[in-house]
This record gives structure tokens, C-alpha cells and sequence, in this order.
């Protein structure tokens, strides 16, 4: 018998292991930001010396990684469930396919850009800056708000529009109020749009790499429910004190 998920909290394992535990068709939306297989070990610069490893011996054995959990996910997924796969250009095209294969290539929904602008440049190439969303849908009935950004034409000067699938949405710089320390933590702002975007009123969001938590704050503020999971002692309290300090603020 599958144990039912603890909402509204950060659970600290594997979530191969976890999400095996719960039933079946729990989540509206699944977010998740694995590893990319960068080839070294993140560090953060917060006092609980938040880290984890990025490195695999291939490409082969980090796919071997990613898709039991994957395939985890796509159980877990309710019937008009969807999924937001957070990667970049070392692993996308290989998740493409990946992904192509658990929901088929027909519940592809967006391939989406995410801008963020900071970092450095190379004299051998152009400058890398931005990531990969891959947005796949479990049916063809899936939940889906378009969300709305500022116009930027002359003609709709101080209107909204719908985003299309370039998001520009900077980067946290060092001296941002919401940075935890965490590293490859993601703005605030970029997960509410998507949530929002991606997961209906109410409904629930589930995170298997939560990391810094900004997926859980982002659900608790726009009312959704949600669980994530990170097999970091040191991530689970910084997503616990994350969302405490939400709590309290109301």
C-alpha cells in the first residue's frame, strides 16, 4: 500500500525512492531542475555550506540516472498532469528524446527559453545565457493559463500580452534579497510564472530536486499545494525555513 505525500512540506531522500512510495496520479504539475552533468561540484555561500555533486562518467550513465526517476514522475502524474524539465545545452537534446518516449512526441507542448541575461562571455563562441524548459503534457486536455507580461511595441506601451516561449527573466544577482546561498538557486519570479501558468488554483505541485525550495515558496504564494523532495539534509533546512518565514508573513 503507497503512503499518501505530506503536503505542504520538504522531504529529505531520494526521490526515486520517494515518489515509488506514493500512489499513483497525485500531481497536476511537476517541476523539477535536476543536475546538468556539468562536471563539478556546486557550492553555495551560505553558512550551512549547501553543496552537491554534478558529475556523471557519461552522458549514457547520467541518462541512466534520470530516467527511472523520470519514469517515477510520469506515475505520479495526474491524467491532464504536465511536466516543466528545467535542464540546458550539455543534456537538452538527449531529454528531448527522452521525455519523447515516456509521454510521446504528440504531448510535447514547448520547448521554452529561459533569458536570464548575467554571466560571462568567450572570445570562441557566443555568449552562453540562458537555459532549456522542456514542457511535455500528459493527454491533450492539460491545464494551461497563458500567462501575461508587459508589452513591449510602442503601439502597446503600458499593456499586457501573453508570453510566448522566449522568458526574460534575469538571473539572482549576489546582492538580491530572496538569494538563500543555495547554488543554482532560481528566481522567485520565473517559478510563479510558471506555476501559475502550468498548475490549476489549488492544485498540486511536486518538485524531486527542490534544492533551495523556490518552487515550494512560489506554490505556497499562489495557493497551491506541493511537496519537494532533495536528498540534501542542508537544502531540506533551507526550504523548511523558506517557507516558514512565508508562513508567518501570511
Amino acid at each position: 500500500m503507497h503512503d499518501a505525500p505530506p503536503l505542504g512540506q520538504a522531504v529529505c531522500g531520494d526521490c526515486l525512492e520517494v515518489l515509488s512510495a506514493w500512489p499513483e496520479q497525485l500531481a497536476d504539475l511537476v517541476y523539477l531542475d535536476p543536475p546538468f552533468n556539468t562536471g563539478r561540484t556546486h557550492r553555495g555561500r551560505a553558512a550551512s555550506g549547501a553543496a552537491y555533486p554534478d558529475s556523471w562518467p557519461s552522458i549514457g550513465a547520467y541518462l541512466e540516472f534520470l530516467r527511472p526517476r523520470m519514469e517515477a514522475v510520469y506515475r505520479v502524474l495526474k491524467p491532464r498532469g504536465s511536466i516543466l524539465l528545467h535542464c540546458d545545452w550539455r543534456t537538452c537534446h538527449h531529454l528531448r528524446l527522452l521525455l519523447d518516449e515516456l509521454f510521446g512526441p504528440r504531448n510535447f507542448v514547448n520547448h521554452l527559453i529561459w533569458s536570464y541575461g548575467l554571466g560571462g562571455s568567450s572570445p570562441r563562441r557566443f555568449a552562453r545565457k540562458h537555459d532549456d524548459i522542456l514542457f511535455y503534457a500528459k493527454a491533450e486536455d492539460y491545464f494551461f493559463d497563458p500567462p501575461r507580461v508587459p508589452a513591449t511595441s510602442n503601439r502597446m506601451k503600458g499593456k499586457l500580452k501573453k508570453a510566448s516561449d522566449l522568458i526574460e527573466i534575469p538571473a539572482i544577482n549576489n546582492m538580491a534579497a530572496e538569494r538563500v546561498g543555495y547554488p543554482t538557486q532560481k528566481p522567485l519570479a520565473l517559478l510563479t510564472l510558471l506555476l501559475t501558468a502550468c498548475c490549476p488554483p489549488g492544485g498540486v505541485v511536486i518538485d524531486p530536486f527542490c534544492g533551495s525550495g523556490t518552487t515550494l515558496v512560489a506554490a505556497l504564494r499562489s495557493r497551491r499545494s506541493f511537496v519537494g523532495i532533495d536528498r540534501s539534509p542542508e537544502a531540506v533546512a533551507i526550504c523548511r525555513s523558506r517557507l516558514g518565514v512565508v508562513a508567518v508573513a501570511g
